[in-house]
């Protein structure tokens, strides 16, 4: 699990790196929640989606934001934090040019810069959408959402609420042409504690269903 820095829109990134297997290993961005918040590349979370991947012999990168850990640059209320993923999945990419296919997992806040990317490239194939803040910030823009994915929501958040992910969810389902999944932890809060268990089957099960191992 190597560390790595990498220029970015505002400066130095920092992140962990994990080599695939073969040329054309997969690659995989994972991207965390709220910097305002604590929110940073090594939460329980991003760390298991990190893992999900890795397993499955993908190259995969997890970062911080910037103005998060070592990563250069202040907060910038996602316009800044976009730029960051796109110069991050960049650098990926530049590693990594055969690549077989192209993921991205996200987190709270990461999963809605995860989102806005997947609109932007379209070598995108499929993402981990985990607590989208569907009542926080505008989803508006997945119009329509261009790959099929999987979100995941814990039905005892008290920050995002259930009912903003449901409508979310149902408006992508009506879409043609791709397939969104949709797996609720029950009890679980926003950081999915005590729940860790239960997230991390679900997201093995629904990797092994779209990749095929």
């Amino acid at each position: 699990m190597p560390e790595v820095i990498f220029n970015g829109p505002e400066g130095r990134l920092e992140g962990r790196y994990h080599p695939g297997k073969g040329e054309n290993a997969p690659i995989a961005l994972i991207l965390h929640s709220d910097p305002q918040y604590g929110g940073n590349m090594n939460n329980k979370i991003c760390y298991y989606q990190y893992h999900s991947f890795a397993r499955r012999g993908f190259s995969v990168l997890r970062f911080n934001f910037r103005g998060v850990g070592r990563s250069q640059g202040e907060f910038d209320s996602g316009i800044g934090e976009l730029s960051d993923a796109a110069a991050a999945l960049d650098w990926l990419q530049s590693f990594n040019r055969d690549a077989s296919s192209c993921w991205i997992a996200g987190f709270s806040f990461g999963a809605w810069i995860g989102m806005q990317l997947l609109m932007r490239r379209p070598e995108i194939e499929g993402f981990l959408s985990v607590s989208p803040p569907a009542n926080l910030y505008d989803f508006s823009f997945l119009a329509p959402c261009p790959s099929s994915g999987l979100v995941m929501q814990g039905t005892a958040d008290t920050v995002v609420s259930e009912p903003s992910v449901q409508k979310l969810v149902e408006k992508l389902q009506s879409q043609k042409g791709i397939t969104i999944d949709y797996e609720k932890v029950e009890n679980a809060d926003h950081f999915y504690e005590n729940h860790h268990e239960p997230l991390v089957r679900k997201i093995d099960e629904y990797l092994t269903k779209r990749l095929g191992y």
